[in-house]
């Protein structure tokens, strides 16, 4: 161990170059970080605050001294620029998808899973789309919705497995206003720092705004969100329009919320490489974070640290837009009982969002059926839906060899872009499932949660993230965002409309990245965004 922390005190070292902030020094961060990742481990594992139940994630055993120096080789950042890296198509290696591109394009399942597993890629395909009723019902494997919902379906929020978007026309099918104070009793403050909460409910309204209720029941009330357009022009003269949210609520049915709610959208993610990224090893995840900013770069990721749903062990989050989940059932198990209102083994709630302050909705009849289980989901519903989940092909990537798509990948990685959207990972042999093992995969994310500045601050602390932190999204498939979902709505709450204003709306570690996007030529920024559109 003292041989790998001196090891990675020489990488620091390399890496520590000033204080100035520059494109070539985020890019000897990404190269530092590359070559030196599993003595980066120690550092950050010897620097972890000593918390209860503090996580220890090992190394990677999944891999040979020989393994490991071909996956440093091939996740190394490139600096050839005049053609595509090899591979670099195939996002989501062998199981990439290279069906025709089309309003399907995220819903297929990966290309290298069994014809056994198709059955079951399709059966979940089946649950994801079910829509549920409210009981009792004649259909008694169906009912248990709610008794407050936002949506009757998964597939209601992640429409053809895409993105989702801001309210048009009073609809919010696809984006809800998370509800959540600090904690302010010491029970409640060491459960946090325990990892036993993400942060405290709204006393009322529980841990989101639901907008739809069984009958009988009044829902809670609407989402109203005003934009105030503020312009932006370039350092060549070109402008911009950029649209400032704020969010209410209109009608609350149960009386005000508490003084010290927040208010955070949140729209729904692509669904596409989920299996792919549980797969990394956690360890390669956190070998990119650096909290306290060692290296000057400006860049400090902190990886976010969750309890597993089902034995409470503490895990890596990886899912949602605060990595608040740290797995796949997490995620799905979460959005059943926010969402739908649906109760599963992992979050056995009957009466999903409902608080002892709404009687009424606690006094509802729930879908719970014994001779198909505890749950109104039970086991092998959860199964199949996470099987599915987890199988959602990632689309083979366009163009990679035009030489458009290759200036603007050069404009990407010029600018520092890949600090955070971290271009290539080597998945562990160890997953879940052998379609997802020791894959070269392109997701352009690393998985840490980042200050991205007061423009984009919701104010609401999830987990280890702060008011100001989100996880880095991947990219793979933001390209075929409007040929999928129908719309070029961005970032967490879809208030950019393209992706040049998701740009500009980076702010804190990545305000150095939007600078340098902004001084480009007018050409460079077209070419970054040509190459944004191919992944």
């Amino acid at each position: 161990i003292r041989l790998s922390l001196v090891g990675s005190e020489m990488c620091i070292r390399d890496r520590a170059t000033g204080p100035e902030r520059s494109p070539a020094i985020a890019m000897r961060r990404i190269v530092a970080l590359v070559a030196c990742p599993f003595a980066a481990w120690l550092v950050l594992a010897a620097a972890a605050p000593a918390r209860p139940g503090a996580p220890l994630f090992p190394e990677r055993s999944d891999v040979s001294a020989k393994d490991k120096a071909r996956i440093q080789a091939v996740t190394r950042p490139t600096t050839d620029f005049t053609k595509p890296e090899r591979f670099e198509a195939m996002s989501g290696g062998a199981g990439t998808t290279t069906a025709p591109v089309n309003a399907d394009s995220f819903s297929h399942f990966s290309t290298n899973i069994t014809f056994e597993e198709e059955e079951q890629f399709k059966l979940g395909n089946a649950l994801f789309r079910k829509f549920w009723v409210s009981a009792p019902s004649s259909t008694q494997a169906s009912d248990g919705l709610g008794p407050f919902f936002n949506a009757r379906s998964c597939q209601s929020c992640h429409l053809k497995d895409g993105r989702g978007k801001p309210p048009e026309g009073g609809e919010t099918l696809s984006m809800f206003l998370r509800l959540a104070g600090p904690p302010r009793t010491p029970q409640e403050r060491q459960d946090v720092a325990e990892y036993r909460r993400l942060n405290i409910q709204d006393p009322i309204y529980g841990e989101q705004l639901q907008e739809f209720a069984v009958p009988g029941l009044p829902a809670e009330g609407n989402m109203q969100v005003a934009y105030e357009e503020e312009p932006f022009r370039f350092p060549d003269g070109e402008t911009a329009s950029l649209r400032r949210p704020a969010y209410s609520i209109a009608g609350l049915a149960y009386g005000p919320l508490d003084e010290g709610t927040t208010l955070s959208p949140r729209i729904a993610n692509p669904m596409i490489g989920m299996g792919l990224i549980e797969a990394i090893a956690a360890g390669d995840i956190l070998a990119n974070a650096d909290p306290d900013d060692a290296d000057g770069d400006g860049i400090s990721g902190r990886p976010a640290i969750v309890r597993d749903h089902r034995n409470e062990e503490i895990v890596l989050g990886r899912f949602g837009w605060k990595a608040q989940n740290g797995s796949i059932r997490d995620q799905a198990s979460s959005a059943f009982a926010g969402d739908i209102g649906i109760s599963t083994p992992d979050v056995p709630r009957s009466h999903g969002d409902c608080t002892e302050r709404q009687p009424a909705c606690i006094a509802m009849p729930d879908g719970v059926q014994p001779r198909l289980g505890d749950t109104e989901a039970p086991d092998p519903v959860m199964d199949l839906v996470t099987f599915y989940s987890k199988n959602l092909a990632v689309p083979r990537r366009r163009d990679v060899d035009d030489p458009a798509v290759l200036r603007g990948k050069q404009m990407f990685y010029d600018a520092g872009c890949p600090a955070c959207h971290v271009p290539k990972f080597v998945t562990s042999r160890q997953a879940d499932n052998k379609a997802q093992a020791f894959q070269l995969i392109w997701p352009y994310s690393d998985f840490l949660l980042h200050d991205m500045g007061d423009g984009l601050a919701d104010g609401q602390q999830v987990g280890m993230a702060s008011g100001q932190e989100w996880r880095t999204p991947p990219l793979w498939g933001i390209g075929l965002t409007e040929t999928v979902s129908g719309h070029s709505f961005f970032l967490h709450d879809g208030r950019a409309r393209n992706l040049t204003e998701a740009i500009l709306w980076h702010g804190g570690e990545a305000t150095t990245a939007r600078d340098a996007f902004a001084a480009m030529p007018s050409d460079d920024r077209a070419a970054l965004l040509r190459f944004l559109e191919s992944l």
